[in-house]
């Protein structure tokens, strides 16, 4: 039996999200996967992939428009695989102490191309993050780096089991 290929493709605003796909990528090689980390507006076709694990940042109650695009783009070959959507945005540990549900967007598409589970994740904003309204969050002292590296991969893990059952 061959090993899966799993691509992890994401939509970042400013690099945080691709820290997190990184991550699922890495722990996904780790779990004996083939895993392919890749800019969601670079994918213009799944059909290598045994499965996708698609993720965007979340901006003021919006997912990734790179991400979104890449999910209708591929809609009809996502539709014919396992996949699984992520979102990172909370600037707090919200994502943390509860389940947050998609965004109305992200359930559209989940149900678009019958994803089979989701997941929030903290976000990210520091200093070296760039924009005025980074800025201007460091200022209000709400910046921080909120993703946890130890709920990611247990999540990857979960994917990873999943395909190899």
């Amino acid at each position: 039996m061959s090993t899966k290929r799993v691509l992890v493709a994401y939509g970042t605003e400013y690099g945080g999200t691709a820290g997190i796909a990184e991550q699922i990528g890495e722990t996904l090689r780790e779990d004996g996967l083939d895993a392919v980390v890749l800019p969601a507006a670079d994918v213009h076709d799944v059909r290598g992939y045994d499965a996708v694990v698609l993720g965007g940042s979340l901006r003021g109650g919006r997912w990734s428009s790179k991400a979104a695009h890449c999910a209708e783009r591929n809609a009809d070959s996502l539709r014919h695989r396992p996949v699984w959507l992520f979102s990172s945005g909370p600037l707090d540990r919200s994502a943390e102490e509860h389940d947050i549900p998609p965004v109305a967007a992200v359930a559209r598409q989940m149900q678009l191309i019958g994803a089979r589970e989701h997941m929030t994740f903290g976000g990210t904003i520091t200093a070296r993050t760039p924009g005025l309204l980074a800025r201007a969050l460091i200022r209000q002292g709400k910046g921080g780096d909120f993703r946890n590296p130890e709920r990611i991969r247990t999540w990857a893990h979960h994917i990873g089991s999943e395909l190899a059952a």
